[in-house]
This record gives C-alpha cells, sequence and structure tokens, in this order.
C-alpha cells in the first residue's frame, strides 16, 4: 500500500480519507489549515472514524507515494507550500477541484506529467468542523493513462466508483454543466430545490447551454440535450442539498466562481461565443463577494 497525503481536509477531502482508510494499509498524512485532532464520516455504510496523521505545518511533512489536492480551486497559491516537501521524491499530485483547469493551476509548481486532473462527484457536506456526511457514492474519473491507473488502484475495495476514462475532457465538461448551474443557488442563498421552479429553471438551462456551447468548442462530446438532461438530474436531486459555492458563500468563504463560471466566460470569448448567463452570473457574484 502507499503513504498518502491529502492537502485540503474539508468535505471532499474528508470522504476521500475515509475511502483511503477502508482500502487497509495506506499510511494517510492529513495536511490541513487549521488544527484538526480528528475527523469522522458517515457514509452510506456507516460512521468512519479517521485513522491518521494530521498536521498543520508544510514544514513537518515527510515524502509521500501521492499527493492528493482538495482544496479549493482559489487556493492553489495556499496548496502549493505543501508540494516541495510532500513531492520531495517526486509524488505525483491529484487534483480533486472543480472545474476544468486542473493542471493549468498546479503547471508552475509541479511538472505537467506529474500531474493528474481528477473529476471528483460526491453528494456530501460538512456538519461541524469534525463530522462530514456523504450522501452517496463518491465517483473519481481519470484519464486513462499510467498515472490514472495507479490511482484508481490505491482505491481498490472501497464503495468508491474509480475509474479511468478515454475522454476525461468530455466527463469533466459535463461535470462543469452540472456546476456551472449551481451558481444560482449560491447568488439567492436557497439549497438545490431552488431550480425546480420555471423562471430559474430557465435560466439554469441557459447558463448549461452557454457551458456546452463552450464545451464543444474546446472538443468536449456531449449530447444536443445536455442541459435538459442536467437540469433534470438537478431538480431529481434532494431539494435540501447544498453546493460547495452555496456551502462557502453561507460560510462567508471565497467563492470558486472563476472556476466554475468564469472559465466559461474566459473560454467562450477566446472561441467568439457569447455567454451572457454566465458573464451575469460571474458579475453578480463578485459584486455580492467583493470585501468592502
Amino acid at each position: 500500500m502507499a503513504r498518502i497525503a491529502i492537502v485540503g481536509v474539508g468535505t471532499i477531502g474528508g470522504v476521500t480519507a475515509a475511502l483511503l482508510q477502508q482500502a487497509g494499509g495506506h499510511e494517510l498524512l492529513l495536511c490541513t489549515r487549521r488544527p484538526m485532532s480528528g475527523l469522522a464520516v458517515e457514509t452510506p455504510d456507516g460512521l468512519v472514524k479517521l485513522r491518521a496523521s494530521f498536521t498543520t505545518n508544510p514544514t513537518e511533512t515527510f515524502n509521500v507515494d501521492w499527493v492528493i489536492v482538495a482544496t479549493k480551486a482559489y487556493d492553489v497559491a495556499g496548496t502549493a507550500k505543501w508540494l516541495e516537501q510532500l513531492c520531495s521524491n517526486g509524488a505525483p499530485v491529484a487534483v480533486l477541484q472543480n472545474g476544468v483547469e486542473h493542471r493549468e493551476r498546479f503547471a508552475p509548481y509541479v511538472p505537467m506529467e506529474k500531474i493528474l486532473p481528477v473529476m471528483v462527484d460526491c453528494p456530501a457536506e460538512r456538519q461541524v468542523p469534525d463530522r462530514v456526511r456523504q450522501r452517496g457514492v463518491m465517483h473519481l474519473k481519470v484519464p486513462d493513462s499510467a498515472l490514472g491507473r495507479d490511482f484508481v488502484k490505491q482505491f481498490t475495495g472501497t464503495p468508491a466508483d474509480a475509474t479511468t476514462v478515454p475522454d476525461f475532457l468530455s466527463v469533466v465538461w459535463r461535470k462543469l454543466c452540472f456546476n456551472s448551474a449551481g451558481v444560482l443557488s449560491a447568488l439567492v442563498l436557497q439549497p438545490a430545490g431552488v431550480v425546480r421552479g420555471e423562471a430559474m429553471g430557465d435560466v439554469a438551462l441557459q447558463i448549461i447551454r452557454e457551458c456546452a456551447a463552450v464545451a464543444r468548442a474546446e472538443g468536449a462530446n456531449l449530447e444536443e440535450n445536455v442541459a435538459d438532461v442536467v437540469l433534470a438530474a438537478q431538480r431529481a436531486a434532494p431539494a435540501d442539498s447544498v453546493n460547495s459555492m452555496l456551502a462557502d458563500r453561507q460560510a462567508g468563504r471565497s467563492v470558486e466562481i472563476d472556476a466554475r463560471n468564469g472559465v466559461i466566460v474566459r473560454l467562450g470569448r477566446r472561441h467568439g461565443i457569447a455567454t451572457p448567463a454566465n458573464s451575469m452570473a460571474v458579475a453578480l457574484m463578485e459584486a455580492m463577494v467583493a470585501k468592502v
């Protein structure tokens, strides 16, 4: 088994750690911003209490076999402080973040061939600082490469749906179609059920269609009716579910607006594709979270 460091032990990092513990044999090092003495994850199969080493000091880490990054997309500079020591023996870095620019964010700090982008999808929420609730299966999709296959192997024997995929570009853009409409919950400070209304549903469709148009220009293969499929799935989700952007805004933290909607605007501009719904969402969110 492997020595694995997880940088960022929030909702996704906590669930990932619980899964790796279930694999058995891994030595886990959990790198956190604030001191933690323990963490429990309420999984669909029961409560998992983590047995791991915790540290808040990048200089007190050791080299590992894998680094898993589960921080927010806006916190790359803070994350990078951990990588020099953790990757001193050339450990690869798996990036479990939102958006489609995983490699681009970490290229200044890690050799490109050592960066593994990961599409992660898991319904989960952090209830209190030392407890996470996992509502369903964690899906982890990675490019079909030697690095991707080794990453998937670390989850052998766990309930995770960890697989390699031949067309990662399409997978990650399809996930962004889901994430892009999540900005509406964060803007109005209401959980997922808000898109069940006709007016909000129409706006969600506009946001998703713009995302899909940019995705296709980037080379992704998405079905023609992807926006309708995504909205139907969002409306079928638990009405009280809270996405990470809404949770961050409720907690007064920074939000991943650039990784989730800003990238659609930026790449749309590059391809000459109009993105008025996403542009408005970005402008509104940036104004709402701006420090006065």
